[in-house]
């Protein structure tokens, strides 16, 4: 990792930065001293999360346009040429019994959690390879892990982020880490949109700490992966999840 990166200084991307987890990390990178650069396609979040954080880089993009994400990229580079680390957030999910699941929105999920994570690291690892050092954190999630039901295109999508995080991490090694977060059930707005009160209840009630996580406890594991002491880790998938993911049928 360069030494802008050991001393808080490094560059930092962002995607999906304007909202829930990836705000969260905005706000503990730029607080530990990061220059911060979120990518979103939301052009009204992206301005409120630069309201909220002065002096951080904002970019709009689509993450499953290959023009978009390249445009960003050239942006960033002529802003910061390039970032130290990555974080590959943006994701979304359609709630949807498996048999009533149309195409266009399977491809749709696809297209932004697997295709775009695709463009995004393949974009930084290109900088990251030529400048000598780099860290991907991907953001995967335990619905890639065990089976969910209602998510099938998101359970999937989630599964190749988790396998496309160590063929990275083994094709890029020695010089570039790549690691995976695999959150379980965290609060954010995205999970308040597809969940019920008594929904988001009884997930809790299936959580050990019998609570739901917080974006801020995601951000804070994803500083812990850009700091000297997980120069060791790569190729991983970090899960955060309550112990929700601890047991199985067994347990119940």
């Amino acid at each position: 990792m360069p030494d802008s990166v050991r001393n808080g200084m490094g560059n930092v991307l962002i995607t999906g930065g304007a909202s829930g987890i990836g705000a969260a990390i905005a706000r503990r990178f730029r607080k530990e001293g990061y220059r911060v650069a979120v990518l979103d396609n939301n052009p009204a979040a992206l301005d409120d999360i630069a309201a909220e954080l002065s002096g951080i880089l904002t970019l709009h993009a689509d993450i499953s346009s290959p023009a978009e994400v390249e445009a960003a990229f050239a942006a960033l580079d002529r802003a910061w040429q390039g970032p130290d680390v990555v974080f590959n957030n943006a994701g979304i999910s359609i709630r949807c019994p498996f048999l009533d699941i149309a195409a266009d929105d399977w491809d749709k999920v696809m297209a932004v959690n697997l295709r775009g994570v695709f463009l995004v690291a393949q974009q930084a690892a290109r900088r990251m390879v030529r400048a000598g050092a780099g860290l991907i954190v991907n953001i995967g999630s335990v619905s890639g892990m065990v089976g969910m039901p209602s998510y099938a295109s998101y359970n999937a999508s989630k599964a190749g982020v988790i396998e496309l995080t160590r063929t990275l991490a083994l094709e890029l090694a020695p010089t570039v880490r790549v690691n995976a977060i695999c959150p379980g059930y965290v609060l954010t707005p995205m999970q308040e949109a597809e969940y019920t009160p008594p929904m988001l209840a009884e997930c809790e009630g299936k959580v050990p700490l019998r609570r739901l996580g917080r974006p801020d406890e995601i951000a804070a594991l994803g500083v812990y992966l850009a700091s000297p002491e997980a120069g060791f880790i790569t190729g991983q998938s970090l899960v955060i999840d309550g112990g929700e993911t601890a047991g199985g049928l067994a347990s119940a």
